[in-house]
């Protein structure tokens, strides 16, 4: 059997340095090989004697090869790939979810604010890729020291909408969480209906009604996950919120985000829902974005 592959896309950024890295922590505790891959559509084909003053590839496989330095320091025996395809990059990337277990790719922060800023081909990947693509944010400027609020111990969390079947974004959260050793949190929200409104705020018996019924569906949806990893410490948080609000409350400490993408959205919709789109753009751990039916 061929090991899994991780795929992370370079383009000399100092984020995509940090996606590599990432990408590199998690082949290594998976046995899988990690390919550095560049897409560059002016490569042209080089004589092999081709002195480099004259090699007009010379930068782009620069940025392979430094990536592939930086891992080997950290990870010697991680067996590597280093891929130079000519090619636009967002068809290279698509290629590589079809082939890979997931494609990583960085995100660059805009100080001061806690945001992504993806570009075109970023969020295209993320919007059509039949696999999971993760995000991972780069180094963060010094900032002047203050005292650190407290978070939760670090675990692996998964936002599930309860809308349809979410089988492949639970494999992937159960599986994340259990290569880590880490607890995972299953978080949900629930948009309270209109008469749960009154005149001095909301109404505690129907939220507590419509937060038990959640409860108890998403307790059936997890459990034959809870089965078949039953290593992984569980647990099942329901807000009386709009899933993106109770999304950003959880987060924070969290080692890993894990949030779905429906393959099939109605014509004209955005490819990418609110949830997942918030995550990606305001979430400071890596996001991992899991298409599923």
């Amino acid at each position: 059997m061929e090991p899994e592959l991780i795929t992370v896309g370079l383009d000399g950024s100092p984020e995509s340095l940090a996606a590599a890295q990432w990408a590199a922590d998690e082949a290594d505790r998976r046995n899988a090989v990690l390919r550095l891959l560049h897409a560059w559509i002016l490569l042209a084909a080089e004589a092999p004697d081709t002195p480099p003053e004259r090699d007009q590839n010379v930068g782009a496989r620069q940025i392979v090869h430094q990536a592939a330095q930086e891992v080997r320091e950290r990870h010697p025996h991680l067996q590597i790939m280093e891929d130079l395809v000519g090619s636009e990059a967002e068809p290279a990337l698509l290629r590589a979810a079809d082939e890979s277990r997931m494609v990583v790719l960085g995100s660059r922060a805009l100080a001061p604010l806690e945001s992504y800023a993806l570009g075109d081909v970023s969020l295209d990947v993320v919007g059509r890729a039949e696999g999971p693509v993760v995000l991972v944010r780069g180094e963060r400027r010094a900032k002047p020291p203050r005292p650190a609020p407290q978070v939760p111990e670090p675990r692996v969390v998964v936002g599930v909408s309860l809308n349809g079947p979410c089988e492949p974004l639970l494999a992937f959260a159960f599986d994340a969480a259990a290569s880590r050793g880490l607890p995972l949190q299953v978080v949900h929200g629930r948009t309270l209906p209109v008469h749960a409104y009154v005149p001095w705020g909301i109404e505690p018996e129907v939220a507590e009604e419509v937060t038990k019924e959640a409860e108890d569906v998403l307790r059936e949806t997890v459990r034959p996950w809870r089965e078949r990893f039953p290593d992984v410490p569980v647990r099942l948080t329901v807000l009386p919120e709009s899933p993106t609000r109770a999304m950003v409350q959880t987060v924070p400490g969290a080692a890993l985000l894990a949030v779905g993408r429906r393959r099939h959205r109605p014509f004209l919709a955005p490819r990418v829902g609110p949830v997942a789109h918030a995550a990606i753009h305001h979430v400071t751990c890596p996001v991992a974005v899991v298409p599923h039916d």
